[in-house]
């Protein structure tokens, strides 16, 4: 044989052995970017830890495609501050090559991060509690997504919880951001279609330390109803206490930031009597989802632990389905897998997803919260009414 003979069948056969070979595993990196510092720094490590509990499951099956490993990487979102927002995504994208986001977290910081780093460099992200309207219809190039529903459809229901107990006035705070002002403008146009009357609807800003001008004002308006839509471990608690310790007001109605059992420590028993709503399920998914926490020793009784789990969820089952860790080819799978036709999936269940999906089959994932993806790739969602009595969070149903 001629060496260029030779050399032409060795260049063919280390193409050969190479055709064969399988392919190597590789780390696939998922930010778990939420605001571990901040208004809701109680809230983000279940968080956190419900979103890698699902990834683990996903590893522990073997990982996606051709056993790629999930690999978390936190930062942090502050919740409020963009700028922090944006530098924290950019360096899971740039500097980590993160394929996917799970988070953020506060609308705000999730619009920021959105515009300015997950479309730009074509990142899938998937927000287990950004919960603004705006969200809705921004555009996103088809890369965004969440697991929790809009504050439009958390107005409505709020509003429908003080119909029915035959409050007809009342007076509206709310954090002076995105999510506060989206869903005191949504709670205020489904209480007054309702025949109610908002008799004041103010701002406060977060990180002050004596909120008493604002309760002040909030209360010669004569109402005996506060909606308080904050957070919970910043200006909400403030104006709660204020509200308190002047006697200015004795009812609470809370919006889902306001969820957190640091405020009931905070609040005391003078927090007996509150009414709110938070994102919540419940049915076989959300039993699911506490088992395999309780087993995993995750504490699964927090907000937004389930839609945390859902979401981490659904970015692993996508890239399965896509057959692809590429986030411009993944992101089309999203609806799929969250949505009929398939096999229904429960948490705990990720095992079995991932082979249904490598044998060719589909699946329509449930999840924790019951998910199933609408419009422009949010949730439907269900919320929990609740009633704090004797210094707990005692569930009054689900709407």
């Amino acid at each position: 044989m001629k060496p260029a003979q030779l050399a032409a069948a060795l260049a063919m056969g280390a193409s050969a052995l190479a055709m064969a070979a399988p392919a190597q595993a590789e780390d696939v990196k998922i930010g778990v970017l939420l605001g571990y510092t901040g208004p809701i720094e109680s809230l983000t490590p279940g968080m956190a830890d419900s979103a890698e509990l699902a990834m683990t499951e996903v590893n522990n099956a073997g990982g996606v495609l051709e056993g790629d490993m999930l690999v978390p990487v936190r930062a942090d979102s502050t919740c409020i501050d963009a700028a922090a927002a944006s530098a924290a995504a950019e360096r899971l994208v740039t500097s980590e090559g993160a394929k996917a986001i799970m988070g953020a977290d506060c609308s705000g910081v999730t619009i920021a991060t959105l515009n300015n780093v997950a479309v730009p460099n074509g990142v899938v992200m998937i927000s287990p509690s950004a919960t603004s309207p705006a969200l809705s219809s921004i555009e996103d190039g088809g890369f965004f997504f969440r697991t929790a529903p809009s504050d439009a459809r958390q107005g409505a229901v709020l509003a429908e919880v003080l119909a029915d107990k035959g409050v007809t006035e009342i007076a509206v705070t709310y954090t002076n951001n995105d999510y506060g002002k989206g869903l005191a403008d949504s709670f205020q146009a489904a209480f007054e279609e309702k025949g109610g009357k908002v008799l004041l609807s103010a701002a406060h800003e977060d990180g002050k330390a004596d909120y008493s001008a604002e309760v002040g004002a909030l209360s010669a308006t004569g109402a005996e109803h506060l909606a308080v839509f904050g957070y919970a471990d910043q200006g909400g608690v403030g104006i709660i206490r204020a509200s308190v310790d002047s006697g200015a007001f004795e009812k609470f109605v809370l919006g889902d930031g306001m969820f957190a059992e640091s405020l009931i420590e905070a609040i005391g028993d003078d927090l007996n009597g509150t009414i709110g709503s938070v994102p919540w399920s419940e049915g076989e998914g959300a039993d699911a989802f506490v088992a395999a926490a309780e087993a995993a020793g995750v504490d699964p009784d927090g907000s937004f632990r389930r839609e945390s789990y859902d979401a981490a969820a659904l970015i692993a089952l996508a890239m399965q389905a896509a057959g692809s860790t590429d986030p411009k080819v993944f992101k089309d799978s999203v609806m799929d897998v969250a949505n009929a036709p398939g096999e229904k999936i429960l948490p705990g269940e990720l095992a079995k997803a991932l082979q249904i999906l490598k044998d060719g089959g589909d699946v329509d994932y449930v999840g924790a919260t019951n998910v199933e993806l609408i419009g422009p790739g949010e949730a439907a969602g269900t919320y929990r009414e609740y009633e704090v009595k004797d210094g707990a969070y005692e569930t009054i149903g689900f709407r």
